[in-house]
């Protein structure tokens, strides 16, 4: 069972809404900034930005404040339940500038060379994300001399995997984001 048909589940149903909970509680607000994880990620206005797992959307509708009417914010989820919820956050803040779409990470297909930056914020290291399918996809997406942005869940990860792939190289970290730059 993948990701999708887990979601659809019983279990899966529940566990998505424990997590949403978790994801959009005041605690984290309050000690991890989604506009200060943001900055570290380096986007700046008029960009087109591509947000991988948008989830509960907490990066998503500061995201689309920051790039403004100018750039350009496709997000995306495998899980169908995150693409409504996040739909009607946006809704709701007034911007409808932002395309929220079901779709997979591993072949997004999106044209060659679509986007400026691809935001990887807490979906990475997961073991539903394997890197060397998810690297090759965000790559080929990615224009030339454009970056991705890592901000991992897990304290003290080290990008070396990425590294090792070829495709990107580690330009810095700022406010717990991995910063790199494609190939």
């Amino acid at each position: 069972m993948g990701v999708e048909g887990f979601a659809k589940s019983t279990v899966g149903g529940f566990l998505i809404k424990v997590l949403a909970a978790g994801m959009e509680s005041r605690f984290r607000y309050r000690f991890f900034s989604p506009t200060r994880i943001i900055v570290g990620a380096e986007v700046s206005a008029g960009q087109t930005v591509l947000e991988v797992g948008c989830g509960t959307g907490y990066f998503t509708v500061p995201l689309a404040r920051l790039i403004g009417d100018q750039g350009c914010l496709v997000a995306i989820d495998v899980v169908p339940q995150s693409v409504e919820l996040v739909s009607r956050k946006l809704q709701t803040a007034g911007l409808n500038g932002v395309r929220v779409i079901k779709a997979d990470a591993m072949e997004t297909g999106f044209e060659a060379g679509s986007f400026d930056v691809a935001l990887l914020f807490g979906v990475i290291p997961a073991p539903m994300l394997p890197l060397n399918r998810l690297l090759p996809e965000m790559h080929r997406v990615l224009k030339a001399d454009s970056s991705m942005a890592v901000w991992p869940p897990i304290p003290g990860w080290l990008p070396q995997s990425i590294i090792r792939s070829g495709l990107f190289t580690f330009s810095g970290k700022r406010n717990g984001v991995h910063c790199f730059r494609r190939c």
